[in-house]
């Protein structure tokens, strides 16, 4: 006969990595309590009766000795009301709450709950006793912060019939509805971070992912549902960027995932997004904002596993039939992790030491984007648009992570030191960056702003492009030997520099530009070369064409307000008009 089971026990430590025998009963990606302090942490390696554990918090003082306890179950958030704006850590603990028991450095083995167990939520339902039910059919409502309705949906995997459902107020924990059978639906839900949530079917991109930037919108449209890389060196301004399409990308969720981001960069995330305004509500922007936070100098496991954490509740959200942006801040971090893990378990490693299933699990996670339509009733459709930014050692983009996300991203903005070194920002280099998905978007841009719009953006692509050559040809030569047309053409690639391409977050007119704005900006910069070419075709030298006065009224157009565009772009046609008189 066989004895009882025996209790694990640590027989190897290494860094992040815990080795521990006999682990015959557990399950690969388990979670597990480490130690007599009992820190998380995931298997991830079985070998006969040994298991490999990454803990997710420090490791310092575990002994060799120490006991293991199996969970049964993998990585796993709780899902419900009070998600909204609130700051978790990578494994998905509220640093408010813990900070309440720990103190501001979190101790090793602290726990809490993501979601308030003692707030209680009014719940109105929806359905009645004796509706038959399958995962996604919406039990009810919840007003999870004012103006935004939480849906309370059936698990995936759930069906059966209503035995009772019942209004009223009640915890994340209680039972608001029964099965036949006695199976309870709770206010939340439990899933496994690193599972995608299942969804009826996936669309196809039929509108943009709005940024408010131009020359997102215009050059280097996203879909909703879409996916970006937004590679950059140090100083280009990618947090600057994240931060602005948080507040105001055409997004009804916004959630953030800080991975492996320094400190003081973070904690000026959270100092700064409760004081920004959310234009669409007047409130706090943290009121539909979703924080994850895993610093550089928090435990490396923890931060391979923010990124999946943000992205479970990111999908939360989008099955309920909202528009989810995730900013992933940087996926280069979360790379360096699964690069350290892989070196202590002494895996074949790949290029630059990564692990040679990097580009498997880039494109698991970017493929967990998408325009949905989501189980259950009623019908309704969800999109996930992820941004992740990617920061190449020295702005190499030659490198793997950079690389692996071209693969599988369908659009890239490359961020250019030499553009935030000449004070042009957004600092994209639109001679790297591409979008698969303009051409699709394409109808959405026409019948909104007008026919003209595939026609300016090719023309100012190519534009740009031979603005380059010509100035790579003026450092040698000088721009006086240019022809007074490719002179012209340099003047108009500067205003399309500065007045359509070039924005500043700082300038309350200029921080968003609706694309009907970016439209007119765009029509008075060609408008500026046209009338240019025009006059010297009609025999006028360069020297004598004022181009200075129509700059001026560009930027002011630039600059204007909703209230005052309309009478700022009439003054820009009126000096463009003007040009060679």
């Amino acid at each position: 006969m066989s004895g009882p089971p025996q209790t694990a026990r640590i027989i190897r430590v290494s860094g992040a990595l815990a080795e521990a025998a006999p682990m015959r009963d557990a399950s690969l990606y388990e979670l597990v309590r480490v130690g007599e302090r009992g820190l998380l942490g995931e298997v991830i390696r079985i070998t006969g009766e040994r298991g490999t554990v990454q803990v997710y918090e420090d490791t310092n003082g575990l002994r060799v000795g120490e006991p293991v306890a199996l969970t049964g179950r993998a990585l796993t958030l709780r899902l419900g009301p009070g998600l909204l704006g609130s700051v978790l850590d990578g494994v998905g603990r509220p640093l408010r709450q813990v900070a309440e028991i720990t103190g501001d450095f979190i101790a090793p083995g602290a726990h809490a709950e993501a979601l308030d167990p003692t707030k209680r939520w009014t719940f109105v339902p929806a359905l009645t006793a004796g509706s038959r039910v399958s995962g996604g059919d919406v039990l009810g409502t919840i007003e999870e912060r004012p103006g935004f309705t939480h849906r309370v949906m059936v698990p995936p995997g759930m069906t059966g019939v209503l035995a009772q459902i019942a209004g009223g107020d009640f915890t994340v924990a209680d039972p608001v509805a029964r099965l036949e059978g006695g199976a309870p639906l709770l206010l939340s839900q439990e899933w496994p971070v690193r599972q995608p949530r299942p969804v009826a079917r996936r669309l196809a991109a039929q509108q943009p992912f709005v940024t408010g930037q131009r020359v997102f919108d215009f050059l280097f449209p996203v879909a909703e549902g879409g996916s970006v890389a937004v590679p950059g060196g140090f100083g280009t301004g990618k947090t600057v960027i994240e931060q602005s399409l948080a507040k105001y990308g055409a997004a009804d969720v916004i959630v953030y995932v800080g991975c492996g981001e320094r400190g003081n960069e973070m904690a000026e995330v959270l100092e700064e997004f409760p004081r920004l305004v959310d234009p669409a509500t007047g409130r706090s922007l943290m009121e539909r904002t979703v924080l994850v936070v895993n610093t550089s100098n928090m435990p490396v496991a923890a931060r391979e596993a923010s990124v999946y954490v943000g992205i479970t509740i990111a999908e939360f959200y989008r099955d309920m039939g909202y528009r989810v942006a995730l900013m992933a801040d940087s996926l280069s971090r979360w790379a360096e992790a699964l690069r350290e893990i892989g070196a202590r378990l002494q895996e074949m490693p790949g290029e630059e030491g990564y692990p040679t299933y990097l580009g498997n699990r880039l494109g698991a996670f970017y493929e967990r984007a998408g325009s949905v339509s989501v189980l259950g009733t009623p019908q309704r459709s969800g999109a996930l648009t992820v941004i992740s930014a990617v920061s190449p050692p020295g702005g190499d983009f030659s490198e793997p992570v950079t690389q692996a996300s071209l693969r599988v991203a369908g659009a890239l903005w490359a961020l250019d030191a030499g553009l935030a070194h000449q004070r042009q920002f957004p600092a994209v280099d639109w001679e790297t960056s591409y979008s698969l998905h303009a051409d699709a978007l394409a109808p959405w841009f026409t019948a909104r702003v007008g026919a003209e719009w595939p026609a300016l953006r090719r023309r100012t692509l190519e534009l740009l492009q031979r603005d380059r050559e010509l100035r790579e040809i003026a450092s040698l030569v000088g721009p006086e030997a240019l022809q007074d047309r490719d002179r012209l053409l340099l003047e108009a690639a500067r205003v399309i520099r500065e007045a359509v391409l070039g924005q500043s977050a700082y300038d309350p007119n200029d921080a968003a530009s609706p694309v009907e704005k970016t439209f007119q900006l765009a029509a008075l910069a060609h408008a500026f070369h046209d009338r240019g070419l025009a006059a010297l075709d009609a025999g006028k030298p360069l020297e004598q064409l004022d181009l200075g006065v129509p700059r001026q009224a560009l930027l002011a157009a630039r600059r204007a307000g909703v209230d005052t565009l309309a009478a700022r772009v009439a003054e820009a046609k009126s000096a463009i008009a003007r040009i060679g008189a």
